[in-house]
């Protein structure tokens, strides 16, 4: 539908947000779908983005993919979910950290789309289903239980019941919660403090982070090595010496 579109913002120095306006849920069909992934390789290119916030318009922050537009894919329902699947990928494996203001509902597809980011923050009117036991189908069966643990996890997952924001900071699943009107601010505020630090330190910390799980302790301390000495030589690593020893702030360029 033409009214329903991505609005990208740059709110702050080094940060971008994205903001889903579909309403009345937000759901993304496959034309939504493609404008991001479009808008991710742009802002990815972009060496002055250091981090980035998603978020959602309205009630919502994402109900996953546009129902309606499911139904008549017919044979080629498996490549919609396949397509839905490589946003999520992709949104994972940003470059810059990703901070999902969740606003609102946040639903099987919106619900992986903001597990693929870094760190999540919720209003308290929030809430999170796993709905793909109610549609027929599974989501986050992968990425949930390794966020919050497998017995958590299944109780969302296999019961496809909605799990409000006060849980969900319990479950670990966001960082913290805030009243609806101060969550944009809370996300931005913490993208603020991220795109402040050294990127390039960020960038590879997020890397080595990201494969904590998959990794046992020997390959996770070459890893961490590797990035390490690659970043005693960078100009931002210098630059921090030097401002801790002339008692100022640092000032970061990526180098």
């Amino acid at each position: 539908m033409s009214d329903h579109t991505l609005h990208l913002s740059r709110p702050a120095a080094h940060v971008a947000r994205i903001e889903i306006d579909a309403p009345p849920m937000n759901a993304l069909g496959r034309g939504l779908r493609e404008r991001f992934l479009e808008t991710l390789d742009a802002l990815e290119a972009d060496l002055d983005v250091r981090a980035l916030i998603v978020t959602g318009r309205g009630r919502a922050f994402c109900a996953g993919d546009d129902l309606k537009e499911a139904r008549g894919r017919g044979e080629g329902a498996a490549e919609g979910v396949a397509h839905f699947a490589r946003l999520h990928d992709r949104l994972e494996a940003f470059r810059a950290p990703t901070v999902a203001a969740v606003n609102g509902h946040c639903v099987g597809g919106g619900l992986e789309l903001a597990l693929c980011c870094d760190v999540r923050l919720a209003a308290r009117e929030a809430s999170f289903t796993c709905a793909g036991v109610n549609v027929g189908l599974m989501a986050s069966a992968w990425r949930l239980p390794r966020l919050i643990g497998v017995a958590r996890a299944k109780a969302m997952l296999l019961t496809g019941s909605p799990c409000d924001a006060a849980a969900a900071e319990r479950a670990g699943l966001t960082a913290s919660t805030h009243a609806g009107e101060a969550l944009a601010q809370a996300a931005l505020d913490l993208a603020v403090r991220i795109a402040g630090r050294a990127p390039l330190s960020v960038e590879a910390t997020k890397r080595v982070a990201g494969r904590a799980l998959d990794l046992d302790a020997d390959a996770a301390r070459a890893a961490a090595e590797r990035e390490i000495e690659a970043l005693v030589r960078t100009a931002d690593h210098a630059e921090a010496l030097a401002a801790f020893a002339e008692r100022r702030d640092p000032v970061f360029h990526r180098r």
